[in-house]
């Protein structure tokens, strides 16, 4: 069976959706990635089929097809780990093919099952939002950071047992509550009212204020 999981690719600050499409077939077992991927994404192989049996589930011993669309976009970083082993499992029907209809999945895995950190959640979760995506699997460490974004339900991911068992309909994962900064005080010292022009300058500024960054002006 045919299944597909969205997930994410980032360029800068821009996003892509990228349909992760797992199929299984005929032939010796193996794993082959398609779809314009770099080194790191080409290594899941090995993460994906190691942390699903390290998690108790079942690694098919069929030739496993793996298309990262579209094509035309270059997919970095170890992000696709989880939405690949999702796939693999709904392709041999161990989940429900219509699990995650609606979500965004994106997270790395160790090869005991458990969810790493990655880069680049908050403009993944904001493109989530803007595609009218329900939800978004996130590693547990950046779950707070996802929940950043309103209107958008995030769902923080320790391991891969415990999603297997939530997307099982056996043991829900409680959502992640929406991040807020109302018990932090605010401090103005300056704004820009006086400074005329000098867009891309005060955009600069907003961007290492948001971010926390350090800036050097000259």
């Amino acid at each position: 069976m045919l299944a597909r999981v969205f997930s994410c690719a980032i360029n800068g600050l821009d996003g892509v959706v990228v349909e992760v499409e797992v199929d299984t077939g005929q032939g010796l077992p193996a794993i082959v990635i398609v779809g314009l991927p770099g080194k790191a994404v080409q290594e899941s192989r090995d993460r994906v089929q190691m942390a699903i049996k390290n998690a108790g589930l079942v690694f098919p011993r069929k030739r496993i097809t793996v298309n990262l669309a579209p094509a035309s976009v270059h997919k970095e970083g170890p992000a696709y780990d989880l939405p690949i082993a999702l796939g693999v499992l709904i392709a041999t029907n161990q989940l429900p093919p219509h699990c995650l209809d609606d979500s965004f999945v994106v997270g790395e895995l160790s090869l005991d099952g458990s969810v790493r950190h990655i880069r680049g959640v908050l403009p993944m979760a904001a493109l989530a939002r803007e595609e009218n995506f329900r939800r978004i699997y996130v590693p547990i460490f950046d779950a707070e950071e996802a929940a950043l974004i309103p209107g958008l339900e995030v769902i923080p991911v320790e391991n891969l047992t415990n999603l297997f068992a939530h997307l099982a309909g056996q043991d829900a994962i409680s959502p992640q509550q929406p991040t807020t900064f109302d018990h932090l005080p605010i401090t103005v010292q300056t704004d820009f009212r006086e400074i005329k022009g000098q867009e891309h300058i005060k955009r600069a500024v907003e961007v290492a204020a948001a971010g926390n960054h350090n800036m050097l002006m000259l």
